[in-house]
């Protein structure tokens, strides 16, 4: 594993990658610890500002262009923009089953699943994860 593929990439994939990975550990750490604390709200701000960090600064990664300059990823950004503040709204309308869902839909799909793709061969974090 080394960091250069990641760190020699043009801004703003670095940014983005480490955002995601913060994201990945805040979030796992949300799952698993006691909802409803004031720790819980702190870190839920801070995993929520860095969901909507990944996906606007995905409308700047377009090496895979599809659609004009974008790809059917940038598709799941939109509904991240979307959803990141639907969920904090649902937590601060006591709507707990509803914000407990889009929260880990989030999770498993905009983070977990996107994340899968990040590793295929040819793609940064695979450079990064499995080497050259």
């Amino acid at each position: 594993m080394s960091l250069g593929p990641l760190l020699s990439a043009p801004p703003p994939i670095p940014w983005h990658a480490f955002a995601a990975c913060a994201a990945l550990a805040i979030g796992g750490a949300q799952l698993a610890l006691p909802k409803g604390t004031p720790r819980h709200r702190v870190f839920g701000y801070i995993w929520a500002a860095l969901m909507l960090l990944i996906a606007i600064s995905s409308f700047w990664i377009q090496e895979i262009r599809l659609i004009g300059p974008f790809s059917p990823i940038h598709l799941l950004s939109i509904l991240v923009l979307i959803t990141v503040p639907l969920a904090v709204w649902y937590a601060h309308s006591h709507k707990i089953t509803a914000h407990r869902g889009a929260m880990i839909k989030l999770y498993v799909f905009a983070l977990i699943g996107a994340g899968v793709f990040t590793l295929l061969p040819g793609r940064i974090m695979h450079a990064v994860v499995f080497g050259q």
